[in-house]
Parts: structure tokens; C-alpha cells; sequence
């Protein structure tokens, strides 16, 4: 992390704007995706905290925010309740179709019921983050050591400024209608309201057994009683199913090894080689890539460059904050990489991906799973760190919405920054793709920028609030540029974070 004097740690950004449109890798429209983008040569963990709960996200050192009422497949940031979260019957299955390959050595038969965890992707995601044009780490370096830090003196300059403030996994309610529609019987007169309604098997055997246990209870003269409380099933635990012991003669082992990748340590830095096989593999079976697209550099700056450096405090995880990869480790191989930020108040997912061998053991969802009970982990360590990110919901995209079967959780609402409960958003985004999704009409953004004169510049050695910066150049062209980017990345940030002026 660079630092200023005083030893103040800083984020470095360069704003790009994003009038163009690109390709979308959701619908295929050539040109129907657009984004605010920028590139972040350092950044502290708080700092990225607070812009992915403003719909930011990271892309290598790209950041980039989706402009939700214009780009063809909105991106939703969504967050799971780590702490209280219950696997389903389908999350029960995958865990125990792992936990079989196991324990007998076969593979399921079939491919992967849905789609990794790939919250950013080349072809979905943002734009090739080294086509942009920006200036290289090593110069903002040269200045940085003489660069001193802001005056309370310096941050009144910017009071006196008049500026205007800136205006896979389907969903399960949407595979139930489809069965309900590919399995409706013709119109005719109905059931019969003569005969009972069917009833599951095992309701009945269930019954049955109630039925004996009270025959049994009278002929021995014991009146049946009711069960307590304490008797009463509790549901099983994530961590049950993922640490559920296997047998001695077991056909696998599976290790699953956290590794920092920014900066590298040396465990990530022995085993780099493996990995970026592993993913050169997976990219050119499940997204089709010919095999010079997936470059180790591109690899490199795709899923191993972070502007996050490693950060440590006294409340926080032990293993501390920043980029982590998270390798799946079969009989010593890897087989898969969960890649990952740990932040204030979340483990962030960024991407997944493994050995097309494995296909049919669902490592998408499994990886995620996993990333949950490591969050419930670290949260025992840093109470406050209690959410897991999925990256973005799109509702648009069926194979994005599996996303949503992580409850409970929360959408971003697009123009309020507050978090909604899924269940209430997904109506609206049944009717429409764009939504507001508080349904307080007069609540607004809790961070707007009120003003932009405040935002902080790097120019020429020194931080500055931009109403200075503007004095110092004498009719500066650019404040609109930094009224969008100062907007976007709300008042508290703007404050914070240094933005690149050459």
C-alpha cells in the first residue's frame, strides 16, 4: 500500500467515463453494455468496501460500475447473510455428490447442473482492462514520496468553492413454472372432489409410524406426550455436510489451501504454474476460448493483479485483509481456484474455476458453499465480517439467477445504495429490468455528493481538494468529468480517494 507522509495509507485512481458501448457476454448485444470505469492502481480494503456497496467491482485493477438504466442486462450487487444462512435441498445434494466422489472415487454422471461462480468474466464483464490507457504505477510512485499530506487548511480552501451538487442455477420459483407449464394437463372438469387429494409416500409413511407409536404408547398405559422443545430436530449445519468424516479407505483427500496473491507468497508464487493451467483449461472448455486467448499475462491481470494490498488490524481476520486464492486441493493437485477478496465486512467472490474433468461435481456451487462457512470462519474472528458477495444478480439472465438461492439475502438498490431483501425485488424485476427497489419515495442516497470542490486530486506531488486544484490550473476543463466520478463514487469516498491528474 502506498503511503503518504503521516503514514496515511491512500487509493489511487484514474476515472475513464464509459459513453461507448461493448459487447455483452449475458444477451450477446454488440453494443447494449455500459459502464463507468476506472483504474485503481492502489486501494484500501475500506475504500473498495464502501464502492461494492455503491455496485462497483473489480475486474483485475479495473473498477467498474454497470449504468443500470442504460446497459442491456442490469447487474445487481447481491449479498448473502453469511451467519444466517441454510443449505437447501439442492445445496445438501451437491455436498453430498462431493462427499460421495470422495469417499468411492466415481464421478457423477453428467455435466455441471449450472454455472460457476463467475461474478466477472472476459466475455461478461468490462472491457479488456489493458486497453486502457493510464499512467504506469511507477510514475505515481515518483511522487508519492514528496507528496504531503492534506492540511485541515487545504480542505477549507474547497468551502469557499461554489460548485453544484451531481444530479445455471435458475431461480427456484421460475423452474417450478416451467415444470408447472411443460407438465399442465388439458382443460376438462378437473379433480374429482369425490376422492381425497394425493398425498407424498413419505407423508404417509410418516403417519403410519405416528399411528403405532400412540397404539403402543396406550396398550402400555402411558399417555402420549408431546415433544419439547429440546427435542425438537434442528436443522444441520453448513459445516456439517462440508466436514462430514469420511471412512479410512476413503478414495480421495481433499484439501481446500488459502493463499494471498497480492503481493504473492511464496506458496502462491510455487504452485502459480498449476493454477493458471488449471484455468487455461476451464477457460477454453467452458467459455470456449481459443487456446492463445488465455495467456498466463492475461491470467496474470485478470484473476492474480489486485490494487488491494494486504492489510491487517487488531479486530480483524488473523489471516488478514486483501486478494486471496483459495485452491482446491485433490490428492495434492489442484483441481480448482476460488478467487477472493476478504474485506471490512464481507469475503467477496470475484471468480471460479477448475479442471473441466471435474465438471459434474457442481464446484460452482460447492466453491461457494465453502466461501460461506469461511466467511462464518472469519466472522468469529472479526464479528463485523458477516456477509459473503456473490458479485452481481442478473435477472435478466436465467443462468445468472441462481445467485438468488443464497438466502437470506439483499440486492443494492440502484439509486439508494440500501440494501433490500431479495424477496421483495424480484417482483419488480419480473416486470421490468431496470428497478428502484426501496419503496420509499423520498428516500435518497445517504452519501450523495453535496460538494465536488472537496473531492481530493493528486497533481504534481501533492493532494489537494479539487476547488484548489482548479485555482492552481486557472479554468480547468474537466469538472465535469469529476462531478460524474465524484457523484458515482459518493461524498465520503470522494473525500478519501486521490484522484490522478496529470
Amino acid at each position: 500500500m502506498l503511503k503518504m507522509a503521516g503514514n496515511k495509507s491512500y487509493t489511487i485512481v484514474e476515472y475513464f467515463g464509459g459513453d461507448s458501448g461493448y459487447p455483452c457476454g449475458y444477451c450477446k448485444n454488440d453494443k447494449g453494455n455500459f459502464s463507468h470505469g476506472m483504474w485503481s492502481h492502489t486501494m484500501t480494503v475500506q475504500d473498495y468496501q464502501d464502492l461494492i456497496d455503491r455496485g462497483w467491482r473489480r475486474s483485475g485493477k479495473y473498477v467498474y460500475k454497470p449504468k443500470m438504466n442504460k446497459t442491456c442486462c442490469p447487474q445487481y450487487t447481491i449479498r448473502c447473510h453469511a451467519t444466517k444462512f441454510q443449505p437447501s435441498k439442492s445445496h445438501k445434494k451437491i455436498m453430498k455428490k462431493v462427499s460421495k466422489f470422495m469417499s468411492k472415487g466415481e464421478l457423477p454422471k453428467g455435466q455441471d447442473d449450472g454455472e460457476p461462480m463467475d461474478s466477472v468474466c472476459d466475455e461478461a464483464g468490462p472491457r479488456e482492462p489493458s486497453k486502457v490507457k493510464c499512467a504506469t504505477i511507477t510514475d505515481i510512485q515518483k511522487e508519492l514520496p514528496e507528496c504531503p499530506a492534506i492540511t485541515e487548511a487545504q480542505k477549507e480552501v474547497a468551502d469557499v468553492a461554489p460548485t453544484d451538487s451531481e444530479t445455471s442455477r435458475k431461480d427456484p420459483v421460475s423452474v417450478a413454472d416451467e415444470r408447472t407449464i411443460a407438465t399442465a394437463p388439458k382443460p376438462g372438469m378437473g379433480a374429482d372432489p369425490g376422492r381425497p387429494p394425493c398425498r407424498k409416500a413419505k407423508d404417509l409413511r410418516k403417519e403410519r409410524r405416528l399411528q403405532k407409536e400412540q397404539i403402543r404408547q396406550h396398550a402400555d398405559g402411558v399417555s402420549p406426550t408431546p415433544p419439547t422443545p429440546a427435542q425438537t430436530k434442528q436443522p444441520k449445519p453448513l459445516e456439517d455436510f462440508i466436514n462430514e468424516s469420511l471412512p479410512d479407505t476413503s478414495s480421495h483427500c481433499l484439501e481446500v489451501r488459502l493463499v494471498r496473491s497480492n503481493p504473492p507468497c511464496p506458496q502462491f508464487k510455487a504452485s502459480f504454474d498449476a493454477s493458471y493451467q488449471v484455468y487455461k483449461l476451464y477457460q477454453m472448455a467452458i467459455h470456449k476460448d481459443p487456446p492463445d486467448k488465455p495467456s498466463e499475462s492475461q491470467f496474470r491481470r485478470f484473476l492474480c493483479d489486485s490494487p488491494l494490498e494486504a492489510e491487517h488490524s487488531p479486530d480483524g481476520p488473523e489471516v488478514g485483509y486483501g486478494s486471496f486464492h483459495q485452491q482446491y486441493c485433490l490428492d495434492g493437485r489442484i483441481v480448482a481456484v476460488g478467487v477472493i477478496d476478504i474485506l471490512p465486512t464481507c469475503v467477496s467472490s470475484v471468480y471460479l474455476y477448475y479442471h473441466p474433468d471435474f465438471a459434474s461435481l457442481s464446484l460452482g456451487s460447492y466453491s461457494a458453499l465453502r466461501e460461506i462457512a469461511f466467511t462464518r470462519q472469519l466472522q468469529k474472528q472479526s464479528p463485523k465480517l458477516c456477509y459473503y458477495y456473490l458479485g452481481f444478480y442478473i435477472h435478466s439472465c436465467p443462468k445468472m439467477r441462481y445467485k438468488g438461492q443464497y438466502r437470506p439475502s439483499d440486492l443494492v438498490c440502484p439509486e439508494t445504495y440500501a440494501w433490500v431483501p431479495i424477496e421483495q425485488c424480484l417482483p419488480r424485476l419480473e416486470t421490468s429490468r431496470y428497478a428502484r427497489f426501496n419503496q420509499d419515495p423520498d428516500a435518497g442516497d445517504a452519501r450523495v455528493l453535496k460538494d465536488v470542490g472537496r473531492a481530493l486530486v493528486l497533481y504534481r506531488r501533492a493532494v489537494m481538494p479539487y476547488a484548489a486544484y482548479t485555482r492552481k490550473r486557472k479554468g480547468s476543463s474537466d469538472e465535469t468529468e469529476v462531478q460524474q466520478y465524484a457523484g458515482l463514487v459518493g461524498q465520503d469516498c470522494a473525500e478519501r480517494i486521490l484522484l490522478y491528474r496529470s
